[in-house]
């Protein structure tokens, strides 16, 4: 596996591969790789035929009271990882080489980022998701992009992306990996101290007590989000969020029907977690 700089860099090398008539898959990722990020590479060696990870902490992502400066980078560690798991390119560029002097270009996707996560971490934070993995399909030109279905407001916005600006590639979402006690694994549970790292498992089990109190598709929003709020409160934890929308577009729905995203948020400890579900009726 080769470690790349520079988007001329990666630009030869994914030309390179695909003179040799080699697929194109791309894992975008901000480091600090669990799992989760393995499971995606493992996917994208399986399907394609040249597997492009980018290491990037993206700044623009970032509110001003959020955990940039925090944010665990830890490359060394991060690149053994991607080339075990069948990367080609560890694309980890400086930030001046994504963002040079005079950038002045920010995408906004509309319908599916004032919700959730972009109502309650700002407007900006979907933006600057929008923005950089723009700029990672321009500079990888990736036949297959692989995402975590953990951050499935993310997932749909990048689909729209996609969609929107006619960029021809496949976004693949990948299940969500979770930890033997049903945590979903994130770069941000390493905030996690003992304790918290044990309220945290409620998050998971509030989704699967939303989850068995389906009894079918009028199963009514409020009887699903008072279990899994059951579950929350006897382990001390006050969402952020905790709201059942539409899978494909993020509206508001007030009973399950043919399947509902409940997505939760909330802070533990140290650390903002996030997870959700697809709940089905049965």
């Amino acid at each position: 596996m080769r470690i790349l700089r520079r988007i001329a860099e990666v630009r030869a090398a994914v030309s390179e591969a695909r003179g040799e008539g080699r697929s194109i898959g791309l894992v975008p990722t901000m480091g600090a790789l669990h799992e989760g990020h393995l499971s995606l590479i493992r996917r994208a060696r399986a399907d394609t035929g040249f597997v492009v990870v980018s290491l990037f902490v993206n700044p623009t992502q970032f509110a001003a009271n959020e955990d940039l400066g925090a944010y665990p980078r830890t490359e060394e560690r991060d690149a053994a990882l991607a080339a075990d798991a069948g990367a080609d390119v560890l694309f980890a560029p400086p930030v001046e080489e994504v963002y040079p002097d005079g950038f002045a270009t920010t995408i906004h996707v509309s319908g599916v980022t004032e919700v959730l996560d972009g109502k309650h971490r700002g407007a900006g934070h979907f933006d600057g998701v929008a923005t950089v993995v723009a700029k990672l399909f321009q500079i990888v030109a990736p036949d297959d992009a692989y995402f975590g279905q953990k951050d499935a407001q993310q997932v749909l916005v990048i689909r729209r992306l996609a969609r929107d600006l006619d960029i021809p590639v496949r976004i693949v979402a990948c299940p969500t990996v979770r930890e033997s006690d049903g945590l979903a694994m994130s770069s941000r549970n390493i905030y996690l101290d003992p304790a918290s790292r044990e309220r945290a498992t409620a998050l998971n089990r509030a989704l699967a007590a939303a989850q068995a109190a389906v009894t079918g598709p009028e199963t009514s929003a409020v009887t699903v989000l008072t279990a899994a709020h059951r579950v929350l409160a006897q382990a001390g934890i006050e969402p952020e969020y905790l709201e059942l929308r539409s899978p494909h577009d993020l509206a508001e729905l007030d009973r399950i029907g043919d399947g509902a995203l409940l997505a939760v948020a909330a802070r533990v400890g140290a650390a903002r977690l996030i997870d959700n579900r697809i709940l089905e009726a049965h």
